[in-house]
């Protein structure tokens, strides 16, 4: 897309509302448990509002991510930041070749099976130390999957499921509101981010502050059992529809 276009605001209200309503909600679940905004929005978005994904949605992120960490930033690791943010760079760098040279077809194809990956990860019971090469493992990992798709946190959360809910809300915010300066330079560099895209996230705004004042309750309302079936069904089977549609 030509970064000097004008930004496609979805015309139809309903279609809109809905937009609101899918960033709304994966916003206070991230809020809340630290990831999951782009698991629950983006595989939606990704079928009634693709203009949306990647860049709009990874710029309105920050947002959500800067009040979260500036909230929290008494239990963030920045020990494990710094090398995840290198993994980061290199895993951004990959994406954007990627980016450069997919049609249409395989950028969907590509996203679905992203986000698989990021429901499979997901739902993996395993446990990983906190070390210099794991988290840069993990952020290579995100960077990759965080600038195709807009999903990247279900690496990072792998890392730091077993290390306490504030410690894990509180990095993975710290980290993204960096990393996601890698994603978007790497989507500007191959022409998938200007101000057509940067309206667009202006237009997603609203909907990450009410996700955010919706976090707090929430965070004392809910389990991450409750919340977590529904997310990963959601994605699985919105990735699943994208898939079918790409082939």
């Amino acid at each position: 897309m030509n970064p000097l276009e004008c930004a496609a605001v979805p015309a139809d209200p309903a279609t809109l509302i809905l937009v609101w309503l899918l960033v709304a909600v994966g916003a206070a679940l991230q809020g809340a448990a630290g990831f999951g905004m782009a698991l629950i929005a983006a595989p939606p978005l990704m079928l009634i509002a693709p203009e949306f994904i990647p860049g709009p949605l990874i710029a309105a992120g920050i947002i959500l991510t800067g009040l979260v960490a500036y909230r929290d930033r008494a239990h963030i690791d920045y020990s494990g930041i710094r090398p995840a943010l290198g993994g980061r760079a290199l895993g951004t760098a990959l994406a954007a070749l990627f980016l450069a040279a997919a049609s249409p077809q395989s950028f969907d194809l590509a996203f679905g099976l992203l986000v698989l990956l990021g429901v499979a990860l997901s739902l993996r019971g395993l446990r990983f130390r906190v070390t210099s090469i794991s988290a840069a493992t993990a952020g290579l990992v995100s960077g990759l999957m965080g600038t195709i798709s807009s999903i990247g946190g279900p690496p990072m959360a792998l890392l730091y499921q077993h290390e306490g809910a504030a410690r894990l809300r509180a990095t993975l915010a710290g980290y993204f509101v960096l990393g996601v300066v890698f994603s978007l330079a790497a989507l500007y560099a191959v022409g998938r981010f200007g101000w057509a895209e940067l309206k667009l996230a202006l237009v997603l705004s609203p909907a990450m502050l009410a996700g955010y004042f919706l976090a707090g309750p929430l965070q004392n309302r809910l389990s991450e059992k409750m919340i977590r079936p529904v997310v990963l069904s959601l994605s699985f089977i919105s990735a699943l529809w994208v898939i079918v549609r790409a082939l």
